[in-house]
Parts: C-alpha cells; sequence; structure tokens
C-alpha cells in the first residue's frame, strides 16, 4: 500500500478514485499516566509515555485505514492526515484518513 500526503503520486496514474477511507480509535489516559503527567508537565520535558501512546494510535489508525482501502480494492491512499482531539478531558480520538484509489507504475 502507498500512502501519500500528496494529492498525487509522481511515477504513477491514478486508474480509479474508490472514495474516503478512514481509520480511527480513542485512548483513554489511565489514572497514573495522568498524575505522572500533570507532575512531569510542572517541571517541563517530554511526556514520554503520553507520546509513546500517541505514536501507537497513529500506527493503529493507518493500519485500519489501509484495510479499509484494501477492502475497496485500492492499493494507494492519496491526500493522507492525522486528525486529533480530546473528548471529554481524558479521552484522545486520534483519525488517519485518504482518498482510496487505485494506481499503475508509469513506464
Amino acid at each position: 500500500m502507498i500512502i501519500a500526503t500528496t494529492n498525487d503520486l509522481p511515477g504513477y496514474e491514478v486508474t480509479e478514485v474508490l472514495g474516503e477511507v478512514f481509520g480511527l480509535t480513542v485512548r483513554s489516559r489511565n489514572i497514573g499516566s495522568q498524575i505522572g503527567s500533570g507532575l512531569k508537565s510542572l517541571m517541563g520535558g517530554e511526556l514520554k509515555g503520553m507520546t509513546q501512546a500517541l505514536t501507537d494510535s497513529r500506527h493503529q489508525v493507518i493500519e485500519r485505514m489501509v484495510a479499509e482501502a484494501e477492502a475497496k480494492g485500492g492499493n494507494a491512499v492519496l491526500a493522507m492526515r492525522f486528525d486529533t482531539s480530546e473528548i471529554g478531558g481524558t479521552w484522545t480520538e486520534v483519525c488517519a484518513y485518504g482518498t482510496a484509489v487505485k494506481v499503475r507504475k508509469l513506464d
């Protein structure tokens, strides 16, 4: 699966547009990480546990987006983007989305 943030793919021709695809997850922070993050934010520095959680979430939503694109018969996703939002103060929604397409390599 080719994933690009661009609207086209140099060296490839889009032969069919299959539509929007997305992957989504909603994660909650446990009370221990909230307390630890709160203390760390007072002192400054990277919140490594939160960084790892966001990295894991991004990998998961990409996998889900790719699965949806493959289910539609696509071999590429163009104009891929991430979106995140906070829900209720303790939940974080992470979404990857783009346009599933069929492409073929130009000679």
